[in-house]
């Protein structure tokens, strides 16, 4: 089975690690490499272009394609799906014209001339608005056609904000909103192998906002102890051989469970209140639910 990732830019080494992070570690990487092998003998990386991998899984190149929603979207296949968002790589599509110019609205765009590199999200977009500018199609430095008597608008990509306000651009509406996905070609989606790799990488997700918090506490103290601590199913507890903990005769348990990360400083307070010792905190790496 192949997954096609991308081969370079700001996508690719977040993209390489989640899947070290996920157990599919890539093996022997190097610059202009188009495969590789990963620890899994029956799964291959594909290194391809962010904009090609979508076209890549749809046409049997690939089984499982890894690139922004936005790439997905403007390529227009139909048979590929969205298994899982992989929550990096965030940013938006929007549509600016120049501050202070006569574009305040999509509507005011009627007739007019907008570029980017997105042409059929752009169409797609205005038609669903019933509005009819053309689309100039470009393949970068989309922010200074504007400038340049190109366009009265552009449709482009933006994280923070920043390059739009560097170039006296104001954000007139939101296309689209992006992150990274893991797509699958519809004839594979129920593989085995499909659900092994996608199950993997929720793994990494799933545990990304968790802590494993393990503790000791006087068996006498358990019910306030799970009331702390209600855990994933309810924590674990544990027979430890200890007489007493914090000089509590009436025999001790080991508790062990998974909390939220916000959750951490307030939980921990309040095991002390109630008379758990011996708190440890770790990183989960992964969390199979």
């Amino acid at each position: 089975m192949r997954i096609a990732v991308p081969n370079k830019g700001r996508l690719h080494d977040p993209t390489l690690d989640l899947l070290d992070r996920a157990g599919l570690s890539v093996e022997n990487v190097s610059e202009r490499q188009l495969y590789a092998d990963t620890v899994d003998p029956d799964i291959t990386v594909l290194f391809a272009r962010a904009a090609d991998i979508p076209e890549y899984v749809a046409d049997g190149a690939a089984d499982l394609g890894i690139t922004g929603y936005d790439q997905h979207c403007e390529s227009g296949v139909e048979n590929v799906s969205e298994l899982l968002d992989l929550g990096y790589g965030k940013c938006r599509l929007v549509l600016a014209a120049p501050e202070e110019g006569d574009i305040t609205d999509v509507y005011d765009l009627e007739g007019k001339t907008v570029a980017t590199e997105f042409p059929r999200v752009a169409r797609d977009y205005f038609a669903d608005l019933d509005v009819s500018p053309e689309i100039v199609e470009v393949t970068g430095a989309t922010e200074l056609t504007p400038h340049v008597d190109m366009a009265d608008a552009i449709i482009d990509i933006t994280s923070t904000g920043t390059t739009l306000k560097v170039n006296r651009l104001e954000i007139v509406d939101e296309v689209l909103s992006s992150s990274v996905r893991l797509f699958a070609r519809d004839d594979v989606r129920d593989d085995e192998k499909v659900g092994q790799v996608e199950t993997a990488l929720q793994s990494v997700l799933t545990a990304e906002d968790k802590r494993y918090l393990m503790l000791n506490a006087p068996r006498a103290k358990l019910d306030d102890v799970e009331d702390v601590l209600p855990g994933m199913g309810g924590p674990t507890v544990m027979d430890i051989d200890a007489d007493e903990v914090d000089g509590e005769g009436e025999g001790a348990v080991a508790v062990h469970a998974v909390v939220d990360e916000r959750e951490v400083f307030e939980t921990i307070t309040r095991l002390k209140e109630v008379g758990a010792s011996d708190i440890l905190v770790t990183e989960i790496e992964r969390l199979v639910e």
